[in-house]
């Protein structure tokens, strides 16, 4: 299994950088996992959608897809792709340090 080390904190990512712990994520490794994706800076909105992830996948043991992630979290799929270009759902889940939504490719 490949590791990564964010805020000097090695942990155990898969074959696409997921997290295989979500219990070992940590706000503080946020900003470098996003900048490692092309996200500069976290702005609020960004944390939005990352505590809401995080929420749905303690609650449902499984992130929302874009189109949940669309309708309850408060921001629109249009903002959704504008704060995570490359995939809301999938590089939000990654930022948040929970696995791949279902769905996702």
């Amino acid at each position: 299994m490949p590791n990564a080390t964010y805020v000097g904190r090695t942990v155990s990512v898969n074959d696409e950088g997921f997290l295989i712990n979500p219990d070992q994520w940590s706000r503080e490794m946020a900003p470098e996992i996003a900048r490692a994706e092309g996200i500069d800076e976290l702005t609020q909105q960004h944390w939005r959608v990352i505590d809401f992830m995080r929420h749905e996948y303690q609650e449902k043991g499984s992130g929302p897809t874009v189109r949940v992630l669309g309708k309850t979290s408060g921001v629109s799929i249009k903002e959704l792709y504008q704060l995570f270009p490359k995939g809301p759902a999938k590089l939000a889940a990654k930022i948040a340090g929970i696995p791949k939504p279902r769905g996702c490719i």
